[in-house]
């Protein structure tokens, strides 16, 4: 292009003074370069022309990291900085954030800890294509990417570079769906505001909210652990491309109040990838049914469908067989079936059941009830100041009048996760039951109820990207055997008359009247889009994700963090001094941003930190760094608007 034609297009005075023999204006030659360089064929990182629109061109490389800590609040990456005070067993040689800018929680130059890395801009163009179309949908046990066993080539990041640039469906070539230009929520002025306005907490040596290194397990403690609450070195980690994990999420594109959707509620629930949603509508296209009872084909479809389902369920929970799964309404209504059936009939009058102070009410009114009806006892194990179960105390109620633990896995208003291991082995000891509530475990880290040893495990199928009204039980099989039937119908049974009913074996015996098939398909479906990714690799990356994310939320003067164990997931529950939790859900509302307020059906846990409600966001593999700078952002906002004196 000449200098003629890239000046066509300037005004004529500009035109005229850009070909005279006066000198060129510094105005004038900043516009003929713009003109140039726009003028220029983009280029990939492969070296391949695209005339595109600039705001198609996906980012090659990362931007310079900003002198200004508060500029760079965008585009990091899960990689915590810890001062060697914080850890001074850390190999890691971080960069510390500067004393006077506390905000500065994490660089865009430091290392990353872990596997959570920045996606690879290759990844952007080596997509798996989910069906869109009930038609692309296979028939039985559709599979959801490469086998779990192989390296997916969709959501990993360790892939070979494509020998050329591919496009999207439409054309377009993919860009971050949560870039951050997306977000715009703090102006320029306010991030002055924030470089001014300093009454931010420094970081201290007795923060305590920080995971440790992972522990290094000899063989020995292996296989006592291999259900690992803690990762282990033992797995082969993946760095994961989240670009191409929201894609699968639909209503992550959803847009609240003119900003896209940032949910961090995934405690309450979590949000359903395309897969799930096309399995499920494919069931209602190609395979609905009543299951079992039918000799023609839609039944043997469905029939195949639900016992799929099982199956995949008992693989992912580590179950040694698909008959030791009950499928429920949820966790809720799996709790209850086992105290009306095998409380009852186990427990009576001066007996007793231990519950912790971390527990759900869905895990406290099954077995006061029971206690109400039998007369027995409920006992509670305490927890210390960061919201750990005390093992001591524990120790101390064990007595041969127990006959039940019952406890969660993690706790769904803290994030604590609990010593289960431990517990169970205690509780096995004294010849006590063990009763697991994985709710809020099943869908942060690796579960296997044969290596816990678990008598009972229950969760919840709308905590781990499936359909709501679905969850299932997991028994041991001698228990299961001669557990009562706690609800009469039809599909639970072999004959009845008048004078006799003769049961299915379990699990059918549990599962009385007309399940909701669909949506365990659905659920399947689910945890098998989550075994394409790898429940190690989603473990990893949450774990640096909570730990950037508690970082960050210190930045806040005024800001208390409720539940400080050193092992926790997914929750970083806090109150903001001044406000009401309502006040502060209402304001992030406004930006889009979805956290959960309130008691979050653990009363008592909340109770013994002296608050009534929190401020509760939880985290999924899904959300990212970005989405956690704008949720601070938001609460130093609100700082500034009643400035917190200590």
């Amino acid at each position: 292009m000449t200098i003629q034609q890239l000046t066509s297009n300037l005004p004529s005075t500009d035109a005229a003074s850009a070909t005279a023999d006066a000198p060129i204006s510094e105005s004038v030659i900043a516009q003929l370069a713009a003109e140039f360089f726009s003028a220029l064929p983009k280029q990939n990182a492969h070296g391949l022309n695209l005339d595109l629109p600039e705001h198609a061109a996906p980012s090659i490389s990362h931007p310079p990291q900003p002198k200004d800590p508060i500029a760079a609040l965008s585009g990091r990456i899960p990689a915590v900085v810890q001062q060697s005070s914080l850890n001074p067993n850390s190999t890691q040689r971080l960069a510390d954030p500067t004393a006077d800018h506390p905000e500065r929680r994490i660089l865009s130059s430091s290392p990353v800890i872990g596997g959570a890395h920045n996606p690879d801009p290759s990844a952007l163009f080596n997509r798996i294509h989910l069906p869109s179309g009930a038609s692309e949908v296979p028939q039985a046990s559709p599979t959801l990417a490469n086998d779990v066993s192989g390296q997916s080539a969709y959501y990993f990041l360790d892939i070979p570079k494509p020998d050329s640039l591919q496009t999207s469906q439409s054309g377009d070539v993919l860009r971050n769906p949560f870039a951050f230009d997306d977000y715009h929520v703090v102006d320029d002025h306010q991030l002055q505001g924030l470089l001014k306005d300093r009454n931010d907490k420094p970081v201290t040596t007795e923060s305590g909210y920080y995971f440790t290194a992972t522990p290094q397990l000899d063989q020995s403690q292996f296989k006592r652990d291999q259900d690992l609450q803690i990762p282990t070195t033992t797995q082969n980690y993946q760095p994961i491309d989240i670009l191409q994990i929201r894609r699968d999420f639909p209503i992550l594109q959803e847009r609240v109040n003119g900003k896209q959707l940032i949910w961090l509620d995934n405690a309450a629930t979590t949000h359903k990838p395309q897969a799930v949603i096309d399995r499920i509508s494919y069931f209602y296209q190609h395979e609905n049914s009543n299951i079992h009872r039918a000799a023609h084909e839609l039944a043997a479809r469905a029939s195949d469908a639900y016992e799929h389902a099982r199956d995949v369920v008992a693989r992912f929970i580590g179950s040694p067989s698909a008959q030791n799964i009950v499928f429920v309404r949820g966790t809720t209504e799996g709790i209850n079936l086992i105290a009306k059936s095998w409380g009852k009939q186990n427990i009576g009058a001066g007996d007793e059941i231990i519950v912790s102070n971390l527990e759900h009410h869905a895990n406290i009114v099954p077995w006061f009830q029971l206690t109400k009806e039998t007369g027995a006892k409920l006992r509670v194990i305490p927890v210390d100041d960061t919201g750990q179960i005390r093992i001591d105390e524990f120790v101390k109620l064990l007595n041969p009048r127990t006959k039940l633990v019952a406890i969660t896995q993690v706790s769904n208003a803290l994030g604590t996760v609990t010593p289960t291991q431990e517990i169970i082995a205690l509780a096995h000891a004294a010849g006590v039951r063990v009763l697991i509530d994985g709710a809020q475990s099943v869908s942060h880290m690796p579960t296997n109820v044969t290596a816990l040893d678990a008598d009972f495990f229950v969760f919840s199928g709308h905590k781990v990207f499936g359909p709501t009204g679905i969850g299932a039980v997991y028994a041991k099989s001698e228990l299961l055997d001669t557990m009562p039937v706690w609800e009469g119908g039809g599909n639970m049974i072999q004959d009845v008359t008048f004078e006799n009913v003769i049961y299915q074996p379990a699990p059918n015996k549990f599962e009385a009247g007309t399940g909701n098939i669909a949506d365990a398909v659905g659920l399947g479906a689910a945890l098998e889009y989550v075994e394409s990714i790898g429940i190690h690799n989603i473990a990893r990356y949450e774990h640096d994700l909570l730990e950037y994310g508690q970082h960050a939320l210190q930045s806040v003067s005024g800001l208390r963090l409720i539940g400080t164990a050193l092992n926790k997931a997914s929750v970083m529950s806090f109150t903001l001094a001044g406000y009401e939790t309502e006040e502060v859900g209402k304001v992030l509302n406004q930006y889009g941003i979805a956290v959960r307020t309130g008691h979050h059906c653990a009363q008592p846990i909340l109770r013994r930190f002296g608050v009534e409600r929190t401020v509760r966001p939880s985290l999924a593999f899904y959300n990212t760094t970005e989405e956690i700078d704008l949720l601070v952002s938001v609460l130093h906002q609100l700082r500034r608007a009643k400035p917190y004196k200590s």
